[in-house]
């Protein structure tokens, strides 16, 4: 007669036979083996699975906090270097030159200044390097372009300011005091793109030239006619010192962006140039910037060093030109 026996081994039944007489020994030297295995199985399985977990959280935090930082990185992608922890609606990311009072009630100005509405050059910035010997020169271009619209900056090279005051419009216009610098280096310091980009046009200016017969507001309405990034006045060549022939007026027109002259050995200039000094260039001692041109152009001033500007190659000789004036 054989005994049947049921070992349940990973929820599967094993079955052992024995017959009646070696069914009791068989049974208790198999037992505690299988016993033993299961248990060991057991602890394994646990231990397997308690890794997974480990293992699959890790993955899920580090997932969780890759997609944090990429919406932390996107959400401030437009601010401002350092300015990433304010809130985004109290980062000012430019300024203008417009004067705020110390107290409430303002001082009415003692020059009389043209209404900025309505006004084509009202968003425009007139800057000029100055010193005191040219102070008449400097009073009449101060004059014209306040009158017209513009907020207007005077860089002291020399270091004198307050002999300014004899004239009507010292307060207001901006100064700026260094000795002994240039125009490109206050205008590097001064003018940063953030801070003028309120200003749709920059002139830049030296200090000895003549507006008798220069308009602020139509050069500004031309230039936005035109669609020049950058440009200057012509020179009227019996009234001024000429150093390149493209700066001088030509009568009859509005503006040119070329000048043209014959040479027997091919290096003159005719309507195929495309490069100075036959196009595609101005002087530096009265250049009128768009924002954007200026954008360029500050970024090319070096410090310290004597900079020429090209920029960019996208922009070509149709969009810098000489202004005329009768």
């Amino acid at each position: 007669m054989e005994d049947e026996v049921l070992l349940c081994k990973h929820g599967s039944p094993v079955t052992f036979r024995a017959d009646s007489r070696s069914g009791k020994s068989c049974f208790c030297s198999i037992l505690p083996a299988a016993s033993l295995l299961c248990i060991l199985f057991v602890i394994v399985s646990a231990y397997i699975s308690s890794s997974d977990y480990k293992e699959d959280s890790s993955s899920f935090w580090k997932v969780t906090n890759n997609l944090q930082t990429l919406k932390y990185k996107c959400k401030n992608q437009d601010k401002p270097y350092g300015s990433e922890p304010l809130p985004r609606g109290i980062v000012a990311k430019t300024s203008n030159l417009e004067m705020q009072p110390l107290w409430h009630a303002k001082k009415k100005p003692s020059f009389k200044l043209l209404e900025k509405k309505g006004a084509n050059s009202s968003s425009s910035l007139f800057a000029v390097a100055v010193g005191i010997k040219q102070k008449d020169l400097v009073s009449k271009m101060v004059k014209k372009f306040l009158s017209s619209g513009f907020v207007v900056m005077l860089f002291h090279y020399d270091g004198i300011v307050d002999q300014w005051k004899e004239f009507q419009w010292n307060d207001q216009v901006i100064h700026i005091s260094a000795v002994n610098q240039t125009k490109w280096w206050f205008a590097k310091r001064f003018l940063h793109p953030d801070i003028v980009a309120e200003y749709s046009y920059i002139f830049l200016w030296d200090e000895d030239l003549g507006v008798d017969n220069f308009h602020p507001q139509r050069y500004v309405s031309i230039v936005q006619k035109e669609g020049l990034e950058i440009s200057q006045p012509a020179l009227d060549y019996s009234k001024s010192e000429v150093h390149h022939q493209i700066t001088v007026r030509l009568r009859g027109s509005v503006a040119h962006r070329r000048t043209y002259k014959s040479s027997n050995n091919g290096k003159g200039c005719h309507d195929s140039s495309t490069a100075p000094p036959c196009t595609g260039w101005i002087e530096v001692m009265a250049p009128v910037f768009s924002r954007a041109a200026w954008r360029c152009v500050w970024y090319m001033i070096q410090v310290g060093v004597l900079t020429y500007f090209y920029c960019p190659a996208s922009w070509n000789s149709t969009q810098i030109a000489i202004f005329l004036f009768a």
